[in-house]
C-alpha cells in the first residue's frame, strides 16, 4: 500500500499522511446516450431517493456522454419541491404511470433505468410497476434494491414480471444475484453486480473533523441513516455501559431523522423510547443525537469525525446499505452484524462481523479496537483500500458500461433498389413443410410437430407460391399443390366453413375455423386464381373460390371482411364482371366505413376500440376496393386510417414499432411488445396498395421503414431475417429476439420481400416515365 503526501487536498494539513488511490481520469469520447431514470428522488428522505440522485449526478460528472432524465415517484402528502426532474409521477395514480410511460417513449431515450423496491410503487406490494414497465419501448435496466429469499406469491410474481421485461439487471451483491437466478428465474448473463457507489475523500482525517465538530479527545462511534427498529440501535445502547467502562471517552453519535413512515404511524415514540433507555442506563453523557436528514456533504463531514462505524441490523437479508458503502469508502473501522451486504463488503478482514442481536458481541468488538490503536488503524486502511473499488468514478464507469450494453449499435439500413434486393432462399419454407403442408411452429430453427398445422399458414404459403420469383417450375407446382390440397381438405361442406387446426397425425382439431382464417383463405384462393403461373391451378382456385364464396355472406369480424374484400379485388382483376365479388366489395366498404364512423374519435381514427394483429389490412382493403370501385370516399378513409396506424407504429427515433401482441384486448390503448413480423408485412402491403394508386413517395418510405425493421431498425436493434437461409425469427420481446422461426414469420418476411420489390420496380418505372404493369401481391 502506497503512502504519500496528499498535496491536492485543501483540507488536509501538510504534515498529515494520507492514503491515495488513483482512479479513472476523464471519460473518453463516447456515443451520446440518453437515459430515463425512474425512482424516488431527492429531496425525498429515503435511501433509494439518494441513490437515484447519486446515479444521475455521478454519471453527469464522470460520464458526460450520458444524459439522464429523472421521473420522480412522488407522494402528494409530502409536498416536496423537486429540482431538475423531467416529470413527477404520483406513486399511486395509474394514469400518471401511463402518461409517464408515453412521455418516455415519445422522448426517444436509449434506455430506461428503473429503481425497484416494493414500497415505492402504488398498489399491493407496488404492483402498479408492472403495467408501467409493460408500456416502455426502450430497453429496461432494473436495479433490484430488495431481493427476498422468501417472497410472498405476490412479491414473487411482481419481481418475476420485471425480470422478464428487463434487458439488464443490476444488483449490489453476489447474494442478490444468486437469489435472482434461483428464486426468480433471472438469466445469469443478464445480471450485473455493481456495488453501491461511494464518495472519494482522503484517508485518515478524523482528528481534523473531530476538532471541527467539537469532538476532540473523544473515541467516536457512529450510526447514521433513517432511524427505525430495523437498525438494531437497541443492541448498541445495551452495549454502552461495558464500552464506556473500558473506554471512558467514548461517544456514540446517532445521526439521522426518524423514518417518515414511522413518524406518520407513531410520531417520535420510538426515538423517545431509546432516549429513555439511555437515561435509565446512565449513558446520556456517552450518546449524542443529530435528529436530521443531512445533505450528503454534511453527512460525510460528520462521518469523517468517527473512528468506528456500527451497523447492527437484525434482518440478515439486507442486500444493500448505502451507509455501509459510504463508511467503508471513507476508511472507517466497521463493526457489523453479518447481513448480506456486510458479509460481502467486509470480507477478507475489511471489517468486523459479529453475531446478530448481541450487545455483548458489539461491546467486545468495539473495546478490542479501542484497546489496540494499531489494529484499529490497520482495519481503517483495509476499509479505505476496499472502498477504492466503489468510489464514484468506478461506479459511474460500471453504470455507463451497463447502459452501453443495452444500447448496442443498430445495423445500418441501406437504400434499396431492384438490383440490391436479394431473393430470400426458398429453403426456409421448404424446411418447415412436409407432405401435409407447412407446420405452424418451431423451436429455434427446428419445426415443432407437436402443434401441427393451421389453415392460415397454408393459405399464406399458397400466396407465396403465386408471387415467388426464381422458383423452378416443378418446385412451385409441387408446393402449390401441397398447400392447395391442405385448403381443399379443410373445407367443411356441411358447415360451409374451412377448418383451421389439424394435428400432426392429420386429425382435425375442430369442425370450423375462425372467421379470420376463413377470410384469409378466400383471399388466397382469389389471388391464386388471378396470378398463379400454372393455368390448371388457377382454374382449381377459381372453381373453389366461386363455390364457397356464397357461404360467407355473414362474416362479422372486421379483419375477415377485409381479407374477403382483398380476395374479391384479386378475383375482379381476373373477372371484372364477377357479381358475387362486386357485392362482397360493396358490402365490405359500407361495413368498414360504418364501423369506422362509429368508432373514431379525435384521438383515435380507427375501426375498433382495440388494436390487434394485421392492423394495416383494414385500410388496405378500403384502398384496394376504392381503386376497383372508383369510390373516392373509401379511398380517403383508407389513406387516412393508414396514415394514423403508421403514426402509432412509428417510434420517436423513426423506427417501425409494430403494435405488440400484448396490446390485444386493451381499449384505446396499446403497448410496444411482443412485436411480430406479421404486422410489418401487413404494413408493407398496405403502403404498396396506396403507392400503386397515389404514387406518393411517403408510402414507399413507410414500406421501407417496415422492411428495415426486419434488419435491425427496431427498438432492440436486432436482426430477425436471414435472406440467405430464407428464415425469420418470430418477433421482438422486451429482452430481444424470440429465436423461434415459425411458419407465420418466415412467410411474412418472404411475402414482404416481394411487395417491396414490386414497389421499387414501380418507382424505377415512374422515374423512367414508363408504364408499370401492376401484379397483385
Amino acid at each position: 500500500m502506497q503512502v504519500q503526501q496528499n498535496s491536492h487536498s485543501k483540507e488536509g494539513s501538510k504534515s498529515e499522511k494520507v492514503l491515495f488511490f488513483p482512479h479513472d481520469g476523464p471519460a473518453s469520447e463516447a456515443k451520446k446516450r440518453r437515459v430515463a431514470i425512474i425512482g424516488t428522488y431527492t429531496p425525498r428522505k429515503c435511501g433509494i431517493a439518494t441513490f437515484t440522485n447519486d446515479l444521475s449526478e455521478q454519471l453527469r460528472i464522470h460520464r458526460p456522454n450520458v444524459e439522464t432524465q429523472i421521473y420522480a415517484l412522488d407522494d402528494a402528502g409530502e409536498n416536496l419541491d423537486y429540482d431538475r426532474v423531467e416529470r413527477v409521477v404520483q406513486f399511486d395514480d395509474v394514469e400518471a404511470y401511463r402518461d409517464a410511460a408515453n412521455a418516455i417513449n415519445d422522448s426517444g431515450v436509449d434506455a430506461v433505468w428503473l429503481q425497484h423496491e416494493y414500497g415505492i410503487f402504488g398498489g399491493e406490494n407496488g404492483q402498479m410497476v408492472c403495467d408501467f414497465v409493460d408500456r416502455l419501448a426502450a430497453p429496461v435496466i432494473l436495479t433490484c434494491h430488495t431481493v427476498l429469499s422468501e417472497p410472498t406469491d405476490k412479491q414473487k410474481a411482481i419481481l418475476e414480471h420485471l425480470v422478464a421485461r428487463s434487458s439488464r439487471i443490476m444488483v449490489m451483491s453476489l447474494h442478490s444475484r444468486d437469489l435472482l437466478a434461483s428464486v426468480y428465474g433471472a438469466p445469469h448473463d443478464r445480471i450485473s453486480v455493481i456495488e453501491h457507489g461511494a464518495p472519494d475523500r482522503p484517508f485518515g482525517r478524523q482528528k481534523q473533523f473531530k476538532e471541527t465538530h467539537g469532538l476532540d479527545g473523544r473515541d467516536v462511534m457512529m450510526t447514521f441513516g433513517l432511524i427505525g427498529p430495523g437498525k438494531g440501535l437497541e443492541r448498541v445502547i445495551e452495549a454502552l455501559p461495558a464500552i464506556a467502562e473500558a473506554c471512558p471517552n467514548v461517544l456514540y453519535r446517532i445521526v439521522g431523522a426518524t423514518h417518515p413512515k414511522l413518524v406518520a404511524r407513531q410520531g417520535e415514540s420510538y426515538r423517545e423510547g431509546l432516549k429513555a433507555r439511555i437515561e435509565e442506563l446512565g449513558m446520556s453523557r456517552h450518546v449524542e443525537w443529530d435528529n436530521r436528514f443531512l445533505e450528503t456533504d454534511e453527512l460525510l463531514d460528520q462521518l469523517e469525525a468517527c473512528d468506528v462505524y456500527l451497523t447492527s441490523y437484525g434482518n440478515l437479508q439486507q442486500s444493500t446499505s448505502g451507509t455501509l458503502s459510504y463508511a467503508v469508502a471513507l476508511g472507517k473501522a466497521v463493526v457489523s452484524t453479518p447481513y448480506t451486504h456486510a458479509t460481502e463488503l467486509l470480507a477478507n478482514d475489511v471489517g468486523v462481523l459479529i453475531e446478530p442481536n448481541s450487545s455483548d458481541a458489539i461491546a467486545a468488538a468495539v473495546i478490542d479496537l479501542f484497546d489496540d490503536r494499531e489494529k484499529l488503524r490497520k482495519l481503517q486502511e483495509r476499509a479505505y483500500a476496499k472502498g477504492r473499488e466503489t468510489i464514484w468514478p468506478q461506479f459511474a464507469r460500471k453504470s455507463a458500461n451497463l447502459i452501453e450494453a443495452v444500447c448496442e449499435e443498430r445495423p445500418r439500413t441501406a437504400r434499396l433498389n431492384v438490383a440490391t434486393m436479394r431473393t430470400p432462399d426458398f429453403s426456409g419454407v421448404r424446411g418447415i413443410s412436409d407432405a401435409t403442408g407447412i407446420l405452424q411452429h418451431s423451436i429455434g430453427p427446428i419445426p415443432d410437430r407437436r402443434h401441427g398445422y393451421c389453415l392460415d399458414d397454408n393459405a399464406r404459403a399458397l400466396m407465396l407460391m403465386n408471387v415467388a420469383e426464381d422458383l423452378a417450375g416443378p418446385t412451385r407446382r409441387e408446393h402449390s399443390q401441397r398447400y392447395g390440397s391442405f385448403i381443399q381438405h379443410a373445407w367443411n361442406e356441411e358447415l360451409g366453413r374451412f377448418r383451421n387446426f389439424i394435428s400432426f397425425d392429420r386429425t382435425w382439431c375442430e369442425d370450423e375455423g375462425s372467421e379470420d382464417s376463413n377470410g384469409r383463405t378466400l383471399w388466397a384462393l382469389a389471388q391464386t386464381a388471378e396470378i398463379n403461373p400454372q393455368p390448371d391451378i388457377r382454374n382449381w382456385a377459381a372453381e373453389l373460390y366461386c363455390r364457397v364464396l356464397p357461404r360467407f355472406d355473414d362474416l362479422g369480424s372486421p379483419r375477415a371482411i377485409a381479407f374477403s374484400m382483398l380476395g374479391a379485388c384479386a378475383f375482379l382483376r381476373r373477372d371484372p364482371d364477377h357479381g358475387a365479388s362486386l357485392e362482397v366489395l360493396r358490402q365490405g366498404v359500407a361495413l368498414l366505413r360504418s364501423i369506422l364512423a362509429k368508432s373514431r374519435r379525435p384521438d383515435w381514427t380507427w375501426f375498433e376500440a382495440v388494436l390487434g394483429y394485421d392492423n394495416p389490412r383494414l385500410p388496405q382493403a378500403l384502398i384496394e376496393a376504392a381503386s376497383t370501385l372508383g369510390d373516392e370516399e373509401a379511398l380517403s378513409d383508407g389513406l387516412h386510417t393508414l396514415r394514423w396506424i403508421e403514426q402509432q407504429q412509428t417510434s420517436a427515433k423513426g423506427y417501425f414499432r409494430p403494435i405488440g401482441s400484448e396490446s390485444f384486448g386493451r381499449e384505446h390503448d396499446y403497448v410496444p411488445f411482443d412485436q411480430q413480423p406479421l404486422e410489418a408485412s401487413a404494413s408493407i402491403d398496405a403502403h404498396r396498395a396506396a403507392y400503386r394508386i397515389t404514387g406518393d413517395e411517403a408510402r414507399l418510405n413507410g414500406a421501407l421503414k417496415a422492411w428495415n425493421w426486419f434488419f435491425g431498425a427496431n427498438d432492440r436493434g436486432v436482426v430477425l431475417a436471414d435472406v440467405g437461409l430464407g428464415i425469420c425469427r418470430d418477433g421482438i420481446t422486451p429482452r430481444g429476439l424470440n429465436e423461434n422461426c415459425g411458419a407465420e414469420s418466415i412467410l411474412a418476411f418472404q411475402l414482404a420481400h416481394y411487395s417491396v420489390l414490386e414497389m421499387l420496380k414501380q418507382q424505377r418505372a415512374k422515374a423512367a416515365g414508363e408504364q408499370f404493369e401492376v401484379i397483385n401481391r
